[in-house]
C-alpha cells in the first residue's frame, strides 16, 4: 500500500547540500540595517534584498509602525469584509489608487494573496488568462485556481503572444497577466506592444507590478514608466519590496474593484492587514510622493554595479533594471559562487530549477537607494576575486544573453 508521505523520504537534495555545508536556504540573519546585513556572526553588504530605496529601516517608517501598534494593537483579528477593515486600510485604498493613476485600489494581507484573488475573481468558467512564462508562481498559481483555462506565450515574445491569442474564442472573456519588472532576469517587460495586441484581440492586461512599484516610472510603476496607466486595466503591486512593509494592492477602474472586494476568497477569508503594516506602507508612500531623490539614487547605484559587472565579463543578461541577475548555468557552481561571496562579505541569492529554466541557474542580486559607493566598491572587488577563482567570468564572457 502507497504512503502519502513516501516522497519526502525520497526527497534528498537539500540534505545533501546541507551535509557539503553549501545549503543556501533558510538561514537566517540576525542582525540587518538594510545595505549592511549580520548573517551568521559575518558582517555582509546585502545584494540579495527587493529593500529599493531601503525604507525598511527609515526612522519614519519604524515609528509609523510603532504608533499603529499603540493605537491599534498588532491584529485586527478579522478579514476585511467583516470587522477587519480600519480607517487606515480605506486611506491606503485611496492613496494607492492616485499614485498609480486608477479609480480604484484594493489592499490584501499579501501580495500573493492579491494575484490569486484577483485571479480566481475575475477569471471564471469559460474565460481564459494568458500569461507570461516567466511570471511569477503566484500568478501561475492563482490561474490554476480559477475556473477558467490558462495558457502561456514565451517570455516577452510578442509573436507567441498574438499566436496564443489568436487561437482563442472571439467571444471569450481574456485576461493577459504579465510582471511590469521581471523578479530573476530584472527585465521590463515590452508594455507598449502587449498592449496594442490586447486592443486587438479584445483582451484585458493585467500587470504584476510588485518590483516596479517604487523602482519603474519614478516609482509609480511600468505603466506609468511608458505612459500607459490608462491603457492598463489592473496594476497590482506588493508591500514587501519599496513599501518596506507586507501587503498587496490590486488597482483599476471602480467597477472592477468593486467585483473584485466581492468575490476574492484570499480577501474575504483572510484576515486583513495589520495596522501596524498599513501605516508603514502609507508612510513609505509620503515618502515616495515628496522625496523623488530615494529612486534617483537607486537607479544610480544599479547603473554603477551594471557597468562594474560588465567590466568584469559577468553575464547580467537583460537585465535593465536595479535587478541585476548573474548568469552561471550550472547548479551546483552557482551555489558555490554564492558561498564564495558570502565569505567575502557579500550576500547574494543562489537562484536554480524550478525557480528558472534548465541551465540557467544565478545569482539574483539588486540594490538599494541606500547602498554607498563603499558598498557597491566592496562587492565589485569580491566579484572579481570569486569570478576568477571559479572561473566564472571566463565561462560567462561569450555567453549570449539568455531570455
Amino acid at each position: 500500500m502507497a504512503d502519502l508521505f513516501d516522497k519526502a523520504k525520497s526527497y534528498t537534495q537539500a540534505k545533501e547540500a546541507m551535509a557539503l555545508g553549501i545549503y543556501p536556504y533558510f538561514r537566517a540573519l540576525s542582525d540587518t540595517e538594510g545595505a549592511v546585513a549580520t548573517f551568521e556572526g559575518k558582517e555582509v553588504v546585502m545584494i540579495g534584498s527587493n529593500n529599493y530605496l531601503g525604507l525598511t529601516t527609515d526612522p519614519r517608517v519604524r515609528q509609523a509602525a510603532k504608533d499603529a501598534i499603540d493605537r491599534y494593537g498588532t491584529s485586527v483579528t478579522g478579514s476585511r469584509f467583516l470587522n477587519g477593515t480600519l480607517q487606515l486600510h480605506l486611506e491606503l485604498d485611496k492613496r494607492l489608487a492616485k499614485f498609480v493613476g486608477k479609480e480604484a485600489a484594493l489592499v490584501f494581507s499579501t501580495g500573493y494573496q492579491t494575484n490569486v484573488g484577483t485571479i480566481t475573481a475575475v477569471v471564471q468558467k469559460g474565460d481564459y488568462v494568458i500569461v507570461d512564462k516567466d511570471d511569477h508562481a503566484s500568478i501561475v498559481d492563482g490561474c490554476m485556481m480559477c475556473r477558467g483555462e490558462m495558457k502561456r506565450f514565451r517570455h516577452s515574445d510578442l509573436g507567441s503572444l498574438e499566436d496564443v491569442l489568436k487561437r482563442l474564442p472571439e467571444d471569450a472573456g481574456k485576461l493577459v497577466v504579465v510582471d511590469g519588472v521581471y523578479s530573476m532576469g530584472g527585465d521590463i517587460a515590452p508594455l507598449p506592444e502587449i498592449v496594442a495586441i490586447c486592443k486587438r484581440y479584445g483582451a484585458r492586461i493585467m500587470v504584476d507590478d510588485a518590483h516596479g512599484i517604487g523602482v519603474t516610472g519614478g516609482g509609480r510603476g511600468t505603466a506609468h514608466h511608458f505612459g500607459l496607466t490608462d491603457d492598463v486595466d489592473l496594476i497590482m503591486g506588493t508591500f514587501s519590496k519599496s513599501f518596506a512593509s507586507i501587503g498587496g494592492f490590486i488597482a483599476g477602474s471602480a467597477e472592477i474593484v468593486h467585483f473584485i472586494q466581492h468575490h476574492a476568497r484570499s480577501l474575504i477569508f483572510s484576515a486583513a492587514l495589520p495596522a501596524p503594516q498599513a501605516a508603514a506602507a502609507l508612510t513609505a508612500l509620503d515618502i515616495m510622493e515628496t522625496e523623488p531623490q530615494h529612486v534617483e539614487r537607486m537607479w544610480e547605484n544599479a547603473e554603477y554595479m551594471r557597468a562594474g559587472l560588465k567590466k568584469l565579463g559577468y553575464n547580467t543578461g537583460r537585465s535593465n533594471t536595479p535587478i541585476i541577475p548573474i548568469i552561471i548555468g550550472d547548479d551546483f557552481r552557482t551555489v558555490m559562487a554564492w558561498h564564495a561571496l558570502i565569505e567575502e562579505g557579500v550576500y547574494t541569492n543562489p537562484v536554480v530549477p524550478p525557480g528558472v529554466p534548465p541551465s540557467s541557474s544565478l545569482l539574483r542580486t539588486s540594490y538599494m537607494a541606500t547602498h554607498r559607493r563603499e558598498h557597491l566598491d566592496r562587492a565589485l572587488k569580491a566579484f572579481e576575486s570569486v569570478g576568477e577563482r571559479l572561473e566564472i567570468v571566463h565561462q560567462n564572457m561569450n555567453i549570449t544573453e539568455v531570455g
